[in-house]
């Protein structure tokens, strides 16, 4: 696309034509795939199955009107399906839909009042350790909570752990082909995500169990019709019982919280089409707006879905067009096939959301925290069993707790970014960072204060924009820091991924043994190079010294043509 087109596509619904045909083809593709999704979030939420998909019917392309991301795909997911599954505990299956609409709509008011509010800014005070105890301790509840589904045995007990564990005890009682068409899903879906057609999976997963449940009159296996009755006509308007609305508070507070967080990921790590990051403020009144929407035709709360963006990137999706023919051909879907959804079986919609609830898992995220420290690894450790044993609101209100906590502990002063410019005396001088980095030049960086999560946050939003630079290299002075956070290496690995794709450089000078072996443990040597990770010395200026002669000599052998007609 040119940049007048990709200007266009950023801003609004005036797109190039290639584009309007190919978000066409992508919704079309993103609704067929995601529909088992959306029935299934309603499962696990404890409602109509349908309820799911009167949320990506409404709001999914209510909330592409008005996000500032452009591509954000907003829709019920696993960790607001459990919150809102914790909200309406003892409300009859008669009077869910009531309660439903007051949820959702103050989740949307909420989210609205945070976005005019401008608390985007307030998402990077919640640290990476309690999101992914957090997160993790989501996806073991998703797993157990559907344990009865997938064998047949409904427990007694109380609680999901302590249901988990007597349904073990009592293997004897399951239905087993309930229990075989379960694991049958799983397999299917797992096998064909190891595939070219992993986006498929789960529709494929579906439609297969449910032919051969079908098929083979396996009337012991209970569907979805069965549990429910599925309406025969598109979302109806419904108003809010003024009535509800004190005990829908809190829960609807963390409902919203829950999707804030999630969809920060969103706009801080998929650009627009024009390479600028979306506002986060402006994205949670964009899905403040989708969920009041919601609410109002009873839909389960929706938020930004990080997964839902790649895999309709992946698709094709290029502009607004994309999620709004999600919601538009998600409708026509459902009219047509009615049928199939009551036919379905309700292990297999149990066998997608154990496969969910795994990949919610975040191994990768787990192991990074583990290896920054051992304050991190407590606290993620706490969050996740509190997220277990305790009632939603009251995990998420613990783990801002325990972030605010971390947050005094670690950030004593405000950081901010010093420029520090040699002088042909050899001495050094201070000046203001450039906001954009010039090709062939050296940037020596020199951080004050903590870079903890909220400081490595704050440290990231100062750095220099690359823009059009080439063969320029940024160094980092690290002297006298023992440690550092996880957010902090994450910072550091995106700025350098940044760097290194546009033909730019970074470099970390004064390294302590600590961080040294953080960054070993973390892998970020690996991707840097020992070369680029001068140890501290000292000598105080000895690392700053090495630092500038190698970045010197590697813009010295750089093609300046690259760079030079800029």
């Amino acid at each position: 696309m040119s940049k007048e087109e990709i200007k266009t596509t950023s801003t609004g619904l005036r797109v190039p034509r290639p584009v309007f045909t190919g978000d066409l083809v992508a919704g079309l593709v993103n609704a067929i795939v995601s529909i088992p999704g959306g029935i299934a979030n309603g499962v696990l939420a404890g409602v109509n199955p349908v309820y799911g998909l009167y949320s990506m019917i409404i709001g999914t392309p209510i909330a592409a009107l008005f996000t500032s991301s452009v591509i954000m795909n907003v829709d019920s997911t696993s960790a607001t399906s459990l919150a809102t599954l914790d909200a309406l505990v003892g409300v009859p299956k008669s009077e869910q839909l009531t309660y439903l609409v007051v949820l959702s709509f103050l989740v949307g008011l909420f989210m609205f009042i945070f976005g005019i509010l401008k608390l985007g800014f307030v998402a990077r005070f919640v640290s990476n350790a309690v999101m992914t105890g957090f997160l993790s301790g989501l996806g073991i509840l998703t797993i157990l909570s559907q344990l009865a589904d997938l064998t047949g045995y409904v427990s007694s007990a109380n609680q999901k752990v302590f249901q988990a564990i007597d349904t073990l005890f009592q293997w004897q009682q399951f239905n087993w082909p309930t229990l075989l068409v379960g694991l049958l899903t799983i397999a299917l879906i797992v096998g064909i995500n190891q595939t070219k057609y992993e986006r498929y999976s789960f529709a494929v997963g579906v439609i297969l169990t449910t032919l051969l449940v079908f098929l083979s009159g396996l009337d012991s296996v209970a569907m979805v019709g069965d549990t429910t009755a599925i309406p025969r006509s598109l979302p109806a308007l419904n108003l809010p019982t003024l009535s509800l609305i004190p005990p829908m508070i809190l829960p609807a507070l963390t409902i919203a919280i829950i999707a804030l967080v999630q969809a920060v990921g969103v706009s801080q790590g998929i650009p627009n089409p024009d390479g600028d990051y979306p506002d986060p403020s402006g994205d949670f009144r964009g899905q403040g707006v989708a969920n009041m929407a919601v609410g109002l035709v009873g839909g389960l709360p929706v938020g930004g879905s990080v997964s839902g963006t790649i895999q309709l990137q992946s698709i094709g999706g290029k502009s607004r067009w994309a999620n709004i023919f999600t919601g538009i051909l998600t409708a026509v879907c459902v009219m047509l096939i009615i049928p199939f959804i009551e036919s379905i079986p309700m292990t297999t919609l149990a066998g997608t959301l154990i496969v969910v609830g795994v990949q919610m898992i975040n191994k990768e995220g787990i192991e990074r925290v583990w290896r920054t420290g051992r304050v991190p690894t407590a606290v993620m450790l706490i969050t996740f069993i509190i997220t277990l044993f305790a009632p939603l609101q009251i995990a998420v209100s613990v783990g801002v707790l325990f972030s605010g906590i971390m947050f005094i502990y670690q950030s004593a002063d405000e950081v901010r970014i010093e420029r520090v410019v040699p002088l042909p005396d050899g001495s050094y001088i201070e000046e203001a960072v450039p906001d954009t980095l010039s090709s062939g030049e050296i940037v020596i960086l020199l951080p004050v204060g903590s870079l903890f999560f909220a400081g490595a946050a704050y440290f990231e939003s100062q750095l220099p924009e690359i823009g059009v630079a080439r063969h320029a290299v940024v160094i980092i002075i690290l002297r006298d820091r023992d440690k550092i956070g996880s957010t902090f290496v994450r910072v550091i690995e995106r700025y350098a991924q940044k760097l290194d794709a546009t033909g730019n450089k970074l470099i970390l000078t004064g390294v302590s043994e600590g961080v040294m072996e953080q960054l070993k443990d973390t892998e970020l040597m690996a991707l840097l190079g020992d070369e680029d990770i001068i140890p501290a010395d000292p000598r105080f200026f000895e690392p700053l010294k090495r630092a500038l002669a190698d970045a010197q000599a590697w813009i010295a052998t750089q093609n300046d043509d690259s760079y030079a007609k800029l």
